[in-house]
């Protein structure tokens, strides 16, 4: 793997990072590490042909967690080099399809974008969990969630997952690390996440919490595009509209 990190942050944590990719897994594209100053940038992947590139703040970088981050999005940047159908689908495409002549309100067509990242997050830590450990993973989800079941801070894009204040928002979050642990076998049922997604299904009685960890957990290894597009239109249909009390959009 060709490694380039841009700035003065040390690139230690990628080039780690690289060595354990490797062992299962390589890129054929360079990959160039641009360090945000903004704290708040988290990571996140973009592919502008040649080459892939890994956003990051510096505080992010520096942090415990910037080799499990790193790894993170290198698995990203591995299944979009694979055209894995949940890095080539387009979002907003499924989303026309799931809404037709339907009027969806802004908030819950920005969470669907969410939920459409944490299945992209989904297969991307099925290459992410098969050459690293997970005990950082797991803390980190059930500090992220705690958070967002403590004050919900918003941060729009990334691996984050207070991605909103909506507590229905943060429900989805909360199937979402159930079901990541539970498609790798990481906690026991007697693990805290289990607490903390039972209070943020008690924030959102109209978030089915366990039909989305089911939507999460049952994604097939290798869907095709087909399958994959049924798939991400279903979670957004059961989102925005089985969720409304009315059983309809909302304007």
């Amino acid at each position: 793997m060709d490694i380039r990190v841009h700035g003065s942050t040390p690139p230690t944590p990628f080039l780690s990072a690289s060595d354990l990719f490797e062992t299962e897994h390589d890129l054929d594209r360079p990959v160039h590490v641009r360090v945000r100053d903004d704290p708040d940038e988290r990571t996140w992947t973009s592919h502008p042909g040649d080459h892939h590139i890994l956003n990051i703040s510096r505080q992010a970088a520096t942090s415990a967690m910037a080799r499990e981050l790193a790894l993170h999005e290198y698995s990203h940047m591995a299944r979009n080099e694979q055209s894995h159908p949940s890095h080539t689908q387009s979002t907003a495409e499924a989303l026309f399809l799931a809404f037709a002549g339907k009027s969806v309100e802004r908030r819950k067509l920005t969470h669907c974008y969410q939920i459409a990242n944490h299945m992209k997050d989904i297969y991307a830590d099925d290459i992410t969990l098969r050459v690293g450990p997970s005990d950082k993973l797991v803390a980190f989800l059930e500090s992220e969630l705690a958070t967002a079941v403590a004050d919900r801070p918003t941060h729009p894009r990334g691996r984050r997952m207070t991605a909103t204040t909506d507590p229905e928002m943060t429900a989805v979050n909360a199937a979402f690390a159930l079901a990541l642990v539970e498609r790798h076998g990481l906690v026991g049922r007697d693990h805290r996440l289990y607490d903390l997604a039972r209070t943020a299904s008690g924030d959102a009685p109209t978030v089915d919490v366990q039909g989305f960890k089911y939507r999460f957990l049952s994604l097939v290894d290798d869907p095709d595009e087909s399958e994959y597009r049924k798939a991400l239109v279903d979670a957004a249909e059961e989102y925005v509209l089985d969720g409304n009390e009315d059983g309809q959009a909302a304007d």
